[in-house]
């Protein structure tokens, strides 16, 4: 949406981390900040919204909350490994190609170790070929599966393809990690239960987004299996990903899960990206490069189109995924947002020839 006495637009398709926070996590917060309340997850907000997450998954999971991504995707590795250890995930997973040695460095030396597969996804057969192509004491030994739902090129796993790699880690006797930054995506798209694409389909730990969701900031650490758990307290502790007034980190969660915000969100952003997946292709010399399956659009533009848009003050990154420039829709991407965007680049298309 473009502000009528500007050319700058109002949102942007860079990332849904450019969104502000949506009003059911904000208002969870407001309740929260009534009164006093016991520090360091001692209070009924971080209570809640654990039993919430727990009833999401229909399980008796254990639950931790952290600042960011980052933190929570590379602690909860670290407790799946021994520094001598190695992690099997996709060449463009964000634990490799975004999170600046993080799962090395909270694991001590743990290796992370990349394979290749068609539109994002790591296959059973990949998990096999590492597992098998050395076993000697000079290479570090695989330990975890980290896959990423949906994936970085925004393609999404099917609950079939979850099981057929659980099936294959367990032959091998690895753990399985989820990086669900944007894992509410996944679970519109595909209109499964949560449960579906986490533990029934062999995930460990899960890291669940909150933030592209429509959170100020905050993820959750999802361990299904309870026993991976075991101190991971101190854990947080020592990475600073305690917080001292956690109930600002776990109210939002409260806001999200109880009446389906969360979900809502999930599906309105997907619902966007389909609407720009369609102009798109309408637009002649415009390439979509992959399935628009969640809320990701990746397109290739022809020369000098990206720069045509961003000078008409749209933001977009060129730098994520494998070729192409990426667009990104939010909880609060509005549909005349994307039509404005595909209009300029038509525009932009148009001016490029």
């Amino acid at each position: 949406m473009t502000d009528r006495t500007s050319s700058t637009p109002l949102r942007h398709f860079a990332s849904d981390n450019y969104a502000g926070i949506c009003p059911e996590a904000l208002a969870a917060m407001g309740e929260a900040n009534v009164g006093h309340a016991p520090g360091y997850g001692d209070d009924r907000w971080t209570t809640e919204a654990a039993d919430l997450l727990r009833e999401t998954f229909e399980t008796q999971c254990e639950v931790f909350f952290a600042f960011n991504g980052t933190a929570a995707n590379s602690l909860a590795l670290a407790s799946l490994c021994q520094s001598y250890h190695s992690i099997l995930c996709h060449e463009t997973a964000h634990v490799e190609t975004d999170e600046c040695g993080a799962p090395e460095f909270f694991s001590n030396g743990t290796k992370v170790l990349t394979v290749r597969g068609e539109a994002g996804k790591l296959g059973p057969a990949a998990i096999d070929y590492m597992v098998r192509r050395r076993a000697d004491i000079h290479y570090p030994k695989p330990r975890v599966v980290s896959v990423t739902q949906p994936t970085e090129l925004g393609t999404l796993y099917s609950p079939d393809e979850l099981k057929a790699i659980w099936a294959r880690a367990k032959a091998h006797g690895l753990r399985i990690h989820m990086d669900g930054a944007r894992f509410a995506n996944a679970v519109a798209a595909l209109g499964v239960k949560p449960k579906e694409l986490s533990w029934q389909a062999g995930v460990d730990v899960l890291c669940l987004g909150g933030t592209k969701n429509g959170m100020a900031v905050g993820e959750a650490i999802v361990f299904f299996d309870r026993a991976l758990a075991a101190e991971f307290e101190w854990r947080c502790k020592q990475a600073g990903q305690l917080a001292s007034k956690m109930r600002f980190l776990a109210a939002p969660w409260v806001g999200m899960l109880r009446d389906g915000a969360w979900l809502r969100n999930a599906a309105h952003a997907n619902a966007m990206a389909a609407r720009l997946d369609r102009a798109l292709r309408a637009v002649p010399g415009v390439t979509v490069l992959y399935p628009v399956q969640a809320n990701a659009v990746f397109a290739s533009l022809p020369e000098g189109a990206a720069e045509a848009l961003r000078a008409r003050g749209w933001r977009f990154y060129d730098f994520i995924g494998s070729g192409g420039v990426r667009f990104m829709c939010a909880w609060d991407t509005a549909p005349e947002d994307v039509d404005a965007f595909a209009a300029d680049a038509a525009t932009a298309v148009r001016g490029a020839r």
